[in-house]
């Protein structure tokens, strides 16, 4: 029997429309779209299913509605395949999906999760508005040259810093205005491919200041218990049972780069061989591909049910 592990993803999954379908089925995922709606003080249903597009994208916005889409997926998956979340024996999310992880693994509530990912996305937010700046996808570099352009670029233009070791040959840099585009220029006179990305700011790295002490005091005020099953962590590629190591890794993933290759290829080592992308979109389908062909990715997200 094949060893299963649940994904789940990361801010830039959402788009407009998700989950209205998997709500209107499933009164488990209304119901969580419900409560969502009281904790936020808006009509998170409403926002999902019809925008506007610039306030779905905000990251204050984004971060709690892909969180709660993805657990409504979820919910799809416990009415379609009751079996398979109990078979599930790890549990990984890019990002923001680590909390969506976390929670499937028991380690916080579905509310408590929420209250504090809507603060780290407001954080977050704050901390774009206070330092303009960006993030690109370099493609077919190794991660070395990747970090000579950043280091060349810091020198000559402004900060830019690896933010997410993604898969091979995609990793993401982020950093000011200047020190992204000067890293593009770089990137692009050693013949790599290069993919602006739609975000609100330089996430993980050092601009993302003070959203790691704001997140710090929002998980300071909530229950963490030991997952149930390994939630591998972003930061250091490793799971964690101790509480107090929850909270300081989630703190330290603000400003750390998410090595989302690394992470997968050591669940592959400790012998799962087939994952579930449970949320909104398929990129970490997409990206297990580049990681690992043989390994089947399948992807239960908020598309319409037939």
């Amino acid at each position: 029997m094949a060893r299963i592990a649940f994904l789940f993803p990361g801010q830039g999954a959402q788009h407009i429309g998700m989950g209205q379908q998997i709500a209107e089925a499933y009164p488990a995922a209304a119901a969580l779209y419900a409560r969502a709606s009281e904790i936020l003080g808006y009509d998170l249903a409403e926002v999902c299913k019809n925008g506007p597009a610039d306030r779905l994208n905000s990251t204050a916005v984004s971060q709690p509605a892909i969180y709660v889409t993805s657990l409504a997926c979820l919910e799809k998956v416990k009415a379609e395949m009751p079996d398979l979340p109990g078979r599930c024996e790890m549990t990984a999310g890019l990002s923001l999906g680590e909390y969506t992880a976390l929670v499937f693994a028991g380690a916080m509530t579905f509310e408590d999760g929420l209250r504090v990912v809507k603060q780290r996305g407001e954080a977050m937010q704050a901390a774009a508005d206070a330092t303009p700046s960006g993030m690109a996808s370099i493609l077919m570099l190794p991660q070395e040259q990747v970090q000579q352009i950043c280091e060349q670029a810091t020198k000559e233009a402004g900060t830019v810093q690896i933010a997410n070791l993604l898969c091979p040959g995609n990793i993401v840099v982020a950093g000011s205005h200047a020190g992204v585009n000067r890293a593009v220029e770089l990137a692009e006179a050693a013949s790599a491919k290069v993919v602006r990305l739609t975000v609100a700011g330089a996430f993980h790295t050092e601009i993302m200041k003070p959203a790691d002490q704001k997140l710090a005091a929002a998980l300071s005020g909530v229950t963490i218990n030991p997952p149930r099953m390994p939630v591998i962590s972003n930061v250091d590629v490793a799971s964690h049972a101790d509480p107090e190591e929850i909270r300081n890794i989630l703190v330290r993933q603000v400003l750390n780069p998410v090595r989302w290759e690394d992470s997968m290829k050591a669940m592959l080592e400790a012998g799962i061989d087939e994952f579930y992308e449970i949320g909104p979109g398929r990129v970490l389908t997409s990206l297990m591909k580049r990681i690992s062909r043989k390994i089947p990715c399948t992807v239960m997200n908020d598309t319409p049910v037939v």
